[in-house]
């Protein structure tokens, strides 16, 4: 601590340490003023206290030494710090030395390292390969701080700090290019860079995130304001470069961080960023082969043996429903969207980020309830947990009601154990929805016990659950006023049946000359019928010498399903 105590106890002008910093007799005796009072525990001051200390109060002379308060923060000597009604948004015009006064000040990084060491140069890494990721991120972790400190200079200024902090950037940059290019192991960081094609910018903001996840820090430094300035530039430039951190951006729409929303003390909704768990856990444990989620989900689901565990193949683009249908489910969709959940926080009609839907999905069998119910968990980048309804019930009388509630308690345990959410889906619900009966026998009280815990269990529930049900028309309004929506899955019209004919059909496959796709289509059939009927009319086809199509063999197909199927009156779900 040499220098220090020798800045701290001398009134040269001539110190090594004066001189390295260049800076006038009066900004030294601000300094030295600043550095006393650092070592007393005070690392903030207001800019009047120490004027109104250092040069007096007479005719308020004080005053005209607010230029060397503005000379040190341009020189990046002092750091000028915001109060809890300031933002960086509120910062003092550079031109308007009055704005300062009521501000608070303290010793800049790059000042209190001269302080201990006499010297404010940054010492570079030797240009030889990475041994591992840890000495990649040393250099990384130094670069963001070289960029946080340069960004505390005026844009518009130029003077010799600021230049010589320019240059050890481009250095540094150099040196870690040049290193990167020897080196031969793999360093997750820049394979995520490869990956999702991050550019310069969008490279900083996370590496910024990333070193306040190693330090642990989780203060000012992860908001939009606090990430966007270490980018630096005038104002334009700043406002410009928050699109980096908008809802729909690449580094938010690849998944690599996320942010949570707080409620500031002045009322306003506020942003705090970081890093995704999972991209986290692959950062800081490169050689350990990390279970993947959907790996450790399937371990969990199989020890509950209680649910089927679906992962989406197909969106729900990949349904043909008709155009009502699909905008509610666009609808619902659409309440991921992270602007729309900001809003509907703000309005104190949610309080989770996550999306929360009770949907119920009726019609005729065969429609495409179950598959359309996979296809928005695909949609919500969800998997599925499936249960079947119509296994519930016991002989023994308590088991059902005790069954229904172990499946919302299992559910609850596996999202706690997995870290995620999957979609609950409740197939064949058709006796929890149904209206409660008046009748006294044991068998309806059992029932509308069930019904009952299985109606507790809805209102609190959190997360996107869907029941499927072929009939509505007996359906109890207590349940009807818990769901939020109510989809009906009507059999397809014939635009419908040859949408789905089309999109089922083999591209590949040989087709007798004039085969016309559209009788088919004439069919009465539902969208189950219309792929049980390719799939037993490929099978015929398939071990024919020719292998050709033919109108005939879907024409026999289509006659057998429809003659064997069941009635309007034994519909079985789908």
């Amino acid at each position: 601590m040499k220098y220090l105590l020798d800045f701290i106890n001398s009134k040269s002008e001539n110190l090594n340490l004066i001189s390295l910093i260049n800076c006038s007799p009066n900004e030294a005796e601000i300094l030295r003023f600043l550095s006393k009072s650092y070592i007393d525990g005070n690392a903030q001051n207001s800019v009047y206290e120490v004027l109104r200390a250092i040069f007096g109060e007479e005719d308020y002379k004080f005053l005209s030494h607010l230029k060397d308060i503005r000379s040190l923060i341009d020189n990046g000597w002092l750091t000028q710090n915001f109060n809890l009604f300031k933002t960086t948004e509120s910062k003092p015009n550079q031109s308007n030395l009055l704005t300062l006064l009521h501000t608070e000040i303290s010793l800049s990084a790059a000042f209190l390292k001269i302080l201990e060491n006499g010297d404010v140069s940054i010492k570079m890494p030797e240009i030889t390969a990475y041994e591992d990721h840890l000495e990649y991120l040393r250099d990384q972790f130094l670069r963001i701080e070289l960029y946080a400190r340069f960004a505390l200079f005026d844009p518009n200024s130029s003077n010799e700090a600021k230049n010589r902090l320019e240059k050890e950037i481009q250095t540094l940059n150099e040196t870690i290019k040049k290193r990167l290019n020897l080196t031969k192991i793999i360093l997750v960081v820049e394979q995520i860079f490869k990956e999702n094609s991050l550019d310069e910018k969008e490279q900083i903001i996370f590496l910024a995130l990333l070193k306040e996840e190693y330090a642990g820090e989780f203060d000012g430094s992860r908001d939009l304001n606090a990430l966007t300035s270490i980018l630096g530039g005038d104002e334009f430039q700043r406002a410009k470069n928050r699109s980096l951190l908008d809802d729909g951006s690449r580094l938010i729409e690849s998944g690599l961080i996320d942010y949570d929303e707080v409620l500031s003390t002045l009322g306003n909704i506020t942003r705090s960023f970081f890093i995704n768990d999972d991209v986290l856990q692959r950062i800081m444990h490169p050689k350990n082969e990390k279970k993947s989620k959907k790996l450790e989900l399937a371990s969990i689901v199989k020890e509950q043996e209680i649910f089927e565990l679906i992962e989406p193949a197909t969106s729900i683009d990949d349904v043909v429903l008709n155009d009502k249908t699909k905008e509610l489910l666009d609808a619902i969709l659409k309440q991921v969207d992270k602007k729309v959940l900001a809003r509907l926080s703000s309005w104190g009609i949610k309080s989770r980020r996550a999306i929360d839907v009770k949907i119920i999905f009726y019609g005729a069998a065969g429609t495409g309830k179950t598959m359309s119910a996979i296809g928005l968990a695909k949609s919500l980048k969800k998997m599925v947990l499936s249960f079947d309804c119509s296994k519930i019930l016991s002989k023994y009388v308590g088991e059902s009601e005790q069954n229904v509630r172990k499946i919302f308690d299992t559910y609850k345990e596996i999202c706690a154990k997995s870290k995620s959410e999957p979609v609950l889906l409740l197939n064949e619900a058709d006796q929890f929805l149904s209206t409660r009966t008046e009748s006294s026998s044991g068998a309806d009280k059992m029932h509308n016990q069930m019904q009952n815990i299985f109606l507790e269990q809805i209102e609190k529930f959190e997360g996107v659950l869907i029941a499927t049900t072929n009939f509505l028309q007996s359906l109890d309004s207590a349940f009807s006023r818990r769901f939020d929506y109510k989809i009906e899955f009507k059999k397809p019209d014939f635009a419908a049946r040859l949408a789905i004919w089309r999109k089922v059909m083999p591209e590949n496959a040989s087709f007798e000359d004039g085969f016309d796709i559209k009788e088919l289509a004439k069919f009465d059939l539902s969208g189950a019928q219309i792929m049980l009927v390719l799939k037993n009319t490929a099978l015929k086809v398939a071990i024919r010498d020719d292998g050709i199509f033919t109108l005939k063999d879907f024409e026999n197909e289509i006659k057998r399903e429809i003659s064997s199927a069941f009635d309007e009156e034994k519909k079985v779900g789908f």
